[in-house]
Protein backbone atom coordinates (compact mmCIF):
# COMPACT_ATOMS: atom_id res chain seq x y z
CA UNK A 1 0.00 0.00 0.00
CA UNK A 2 2.75 2.43 0.94
CA UNK A 3 4.68 1.63 -2.24
CA UNK A 4 1.70 2.36 -4.49
CA UNK A 5 0.98 5.67 -2.77
CA UNK A 6 4.68 6.60 -2.93
CA UNK A 7 4.78 5.97 -6.69
CA UNK A 8 1.63 8.07 -7.21
CA UNK A 9 3.16 10.76 -4.99
CA UNK A 10 6.34 10.90 -7.10
CA UNK A 11 4.45 11.01 -10.39
CA UNK A 12 2.19 13.76 -9.06
CA UNK A 13 5.21 15.76 -7.90
CA UNK A 14 6.78 15.66 -11.37
CA UNK A 15 3.42 16.50 -12.98
CA UNK A 16 2.95 19.50 -10.67
CA UNK A 17 6.42 20.79 -11.51
CA UNK A 18 5.61 20.53 -15.22
CA UNK A 19 2.25 22.28 -14.75
CA UNK A 20 3.86 25.18 -12.89
CA UNK A 21 6.52 25.58 -15.56
CA UNK A 22 3.91 25.60 -18.33
CA UNK A 23 1.98 28.50 -16.81
CA UNK A 24 2.43 32.08 -17.94
CA UNK A 25 3.72 34.77 -15.64
CA UNK A 26 1.27 36.97 -13.75
CA UNK A 27 2.92 40.26 -14.68
CA UNK A 28 1.00 42.07 -17.37
CA UNK A 29 3.92 44.23 -18.43
CA UNK A 30 3.21 47.57 -20.07
CA UNK A 31 -0.22 46.37 -21.20
CA UNK A 32 -1.64 46.89 -17.73
CA UNK A 33 -0.85 50.61 -17.85
CA UNK A 34 -3.09 51.26 -20.83
CA UNK A 35 -5.85 48.92 -19.74
CA UNK A 36 -4.87 46.15 -22.14
CA UNK A 37 -4.90 43.58 -19.35
CA UNK A 38 -8.70 43.37 -19.52
CA UNK A 39 -8.73 41.77 -22.95
CA UNK A 40 -10.96 39.10 -24.43
CA UNK A 41 -8.69 36.30 -23.22
CA UNK A 42 -8.62 37.77 -19.72
CA UNK A 43 -12.42 37.63 -19.53
CA UNK A 44 -12.73 33.97 -20.53
CA UNK A 45 -9.73 32.75 -18.60
CA UNK A 46 -11.68 29.89 -17.03
CA UNK A 47 -12.16 28.28 -20.44
CA UNK A 48 -8.68 28.99 -21.80
CA UNK A 49 -5.57 26.85 -21.61
CA UNK A 50 -4.07 28.98 -18.82
CA UNK A 51 -7.29 28.71 -16.81
CA UNK A 52 -7.22 24.93 -17.14
CA UNK A 53 -3.56 24.82 -16.09
CA UNK A 54 -4.35 26.84 -12.98
CA UNK A 55 -7.28 24.57 -12.15
CA UNK A 56 -5.21 21.39 -12.58
CA UNK A 57 -2.41 22.91 -10.49
CA UNK A 58 -4.81 23.81 -7.69
CA UNK A 59 -6.43 20.38 -7.50
CA UNK A 60 -3.12 18.58 -8.00
CA UNK A 61 -1.52 20.48 -5.14
CA UNK A 62 -4.47 19.62 -2.88
CA UNK A 63 -4.05 15.94 -3.77
CA UNK A 64 -0.29 16.25 -3.18
CA UNK A 65 -0.94 17.64 0.30
CA UNK A 66 -3.39 14.86 1.15
CA UNK A 67 -0.96 12.20 -0.09
CA UNK A 68 1.78 13.79 2.00
CA UNK A 69 -0.35 13.52 5.12
CA UNK A 70 -1.36 9.92 4.31
CA UNK A 71 2.23 8.88 3.73
CA UNK A 72 3.27 10.56 6.96
CA UNK A 73 0.66 8.60 8.88
CA UNK A 74 1.51 5.31 7.16
CA UNK A 75 5.27 5.64 7.75
CA UNK A 76 4.95 5.90 11.53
Amino acid sequence: MTTVISVIYCILGVALAALVLMQEGKSEGLGSIGGMADSYWGKIKGRSMSGNLEKFTKYGSMLFLVLTLVLNILMK
